[in-house]
């Protein structure tokens, strides 16, 4: 009876191993590091948690959003991990914590935890995602901003001439900043992201397409005044309509899409000096987004990435 009971054990151990491994596999290995089917479930939960509206996706759309997202955190956190020796910076993760209550609308910490309860994403977790990132946006500060170019002479220039318009404009505005392989032709990418916005949102496909750090709140920039856009954007913009989509704009890294959200006249009058800080604070963040997508292609280009 006794070996009976043994046998019976081993069986129930072996038969719970396999399921256990049935259930947990690999998908992918980016460098050293592997990412599972379970990592891709979490990944998925903390995508929807940021962004909702990526839950009316189908499975195979999320799923191959969120493999998207965790081999880029993998390549950028090998980088961060490799020149910052310390990563727990108290002032950083108090600044995110702040930004992720306003976000979601929440007051204090018990109520953001039991936010995260009830979509079944562990606090630590998210934190520490969003200290990564930015951890990402201060190395690239540190490497780049000393090969920012700004020319404060030629921007006030444009600007004076911008500002002696009888009219002028904010825009609300989202992008999508995409790239096309050698073996694909830019309208026939274009048509596809159109057909994939008709097909569910804007938002969502900047989920799917964008290589832009916007695609993380759905693509959207926000309200911004004429006077901080280049002209040939002005001129495209001032062509198009409320909720209406722009062709491609050729960008160094990749093809632009813009979305017009609202429009309205600027009615108060300008301080050209004022708004020259303005201009030279979003150049500053435009070169260094594009500084971004570069070094992150060049990581991503040393780095050895299998499916399984």
């Amino acid at each position: 009876m006794l070996k009976i009971k043994i046998i019976f054990f081993f069986i129930l151990i072996f038969n719970l191993f396999n399921i256990t491994n049935a259930e947990i596999y690999i998908k992918y290995k980016v460098g050293e590091e592997i990412i599972t089917n379970i990592d891709i479930l979490e990944e998925k939960k903390y995508l929807i948690f940021l962004r909702p509206s990526l839950k009316d996706l189908s499975k195979n759309e999320i799923e191959k959003i969120a493999e998207n997202s965790l081999k880029k955190e993998i390549i950028k956190k090998k980088e961060i991990d490799r020149i910052f020796k310390d990563t727990n910076d108290d002032k950083l993760i108090n600044e995110i914590k702040k930004s992720l209550f306003k976000f979601k609308n929440v007051k204090s910490n018990n109520e953001f935890v039991n936010l995260l309860k009830v979509s079944d994403i562990k606090y630590d977790k998210i934190i520490n995602k969003m200290k990564y990132e930015g951890l990402w946006n201060e190395l690239i500060f540190q490497k780049y901003s000393p090969m920012i170019k700004i020319n404060e002479e030629d921007l006030k220039k444009k600007l004076i001439i911008k500002t002696k318009n009888n009219k002028k404009y904010e825009y609300n505005l989202s992008e999508l900043l995409f790239e096309t392989n050698d073996y694909e032709s830019l309208n026939k990418k274009y048509k596809e992201i159109l057909e994939y916005i008709k097909t569910n949102n804007f938002k969502i496909a900047t989920s799917r397409y964008s290589i832009a750090n916007s695609s993380k709140v759905g693509g959207e920039i926000g309200w911004i005044k004429e006077t901080l856009l280049s002209n040939n954007l002005n001129t495209i913009l001032s062509k198009m309509k409320v909720n209406q989509i722009s062709k491609p704009i050729k960008f160094p890294n990749g093809y632009l899409i813009l979305k017009i959200n609202g429009k309205k006249e600027i009615i108060q009058k300008i301080d050209v000096n004022k708004e020259l800080k303005d201009v030279i604070n979003y150049e500053k963040n435009k070169q260094l987004s594009q500084f971004s997508l570069l070094y992150y292609k060049k990581l991503k280009s040393n780095t050895v990435i299998n499916e399984y």
